[in-house]
């Protein structure tokens, strides 16, 4: 019996380590074909959660939670887990389990179930993701940016956008385009006042004028305020950001531009 129960916990090892390592490859490989960042918290945490799962599956008396339906509920979980509660995780949810879809067939393909051909298939998926797609499924490439003002913080998707030269006049430093709902929830400024910059640059403390041009329109003024609290990406920091009069990003994709260096 303890012979036994040694060879069963040791199988049961082995899978929840290989699910854990390939389900971390699987949405590493999701977020850059989409062109997002991945989160190592998040996509960690997402992949031990679909590790435990393939492990328990295996128990008995838990056969039932490898049907259609708890495969399902859990890959939705995952999702949620490793993307976030963003508008792109119903998108990224359905890349990843195509990535999924691919794996399993290229396993298939090698004839074997052994650990390290199903973890080899995984990294050859992710790199594939990577390199040879760019990274880029739609051509973008998104950041994650979190805005903190006056006890408000409000969290958003910025593109990165290689044709944004906008620039602070004075230091030279990329600026942060917002659009006017992100305006309107971190500083309460309207989109009336958004269109008429100059009329309100004194609505709010620190706010100043920064000068645009954008092609097919004529040069212009943004508003602008330097905050304090800022985080792009990984980098933190003071970052001045600019509030555009109308929205950014069909279909809510994002809600805010950057260069392409941040």
């Amino acid at each position: 019996m303890v012979c036994g129960g040694v060879r069963m916990q040791v199988y049961l090892d082995v899978v929840i380590v290989l699910n854990v390592l390939v389900d971390l490859l699987l949405l590493i490989g999701t977020n850059r074909l989409c062109g997002y960042e991945t989160h190592p918290g998040r996509a960690v945490l997402s992949s031990a959660l679909g590790g435990v799962y393939a492990g328990v599956c295996l128990l008995p008396g838990f056969a039932f939670l490898g049907n259609l339906l708890w495969r399902t509920v859990f890959l939705v979980l995952m999702s949620a887990i490793g993307f976030g509660f963003e508008r792109s995780v119903l998108r990224r949810g359905a890349v990843f389990v195509l990535l999924s879809m691919a794996l399993g067939g290229v396993a298939v393909g090698l004839s074997s179930k052994g650990f390290w051909a199903v973890a080899a298939s995984a990294g050859c998926v992710c790199l594939l993701c990577a390199i040879g797609f760019r990274g880029r499924l739609s051509g973008q490439k998104y950041v994650a940016v979190e805005l903190a003002y006056c006890g408000k913080q409000v969290k958003l998707t910025a593109l990165r956008d290689t044709g944004n030269m906008l620039q602070d006049p004075i230091t030279g430093k990329e600026v942060l385009v917002v659009g006017a709902d992100i305006a309107r929830k971190l500083t309460g400024l309207t989109v009336e006042q958004l269109k008429n910059p100059v009329e309100n640059v004194g609505a709010i403390p620190g706010l100043r004028l920064i000068p645009y041009k954008a092609i097919g329109q004529e040069s212009g003024m943004l508003l602008a305020l330097k905050l304090s609290q800022v985080q792009i990406g990984s980098r933190k920091g003071s970052w001045l950001v600019a509030f555009a009069p109308e929205g950014l990003g069909a279909e809510g994709a994002y809600q805010g531009l950057t260069g392409g260096t941040v």
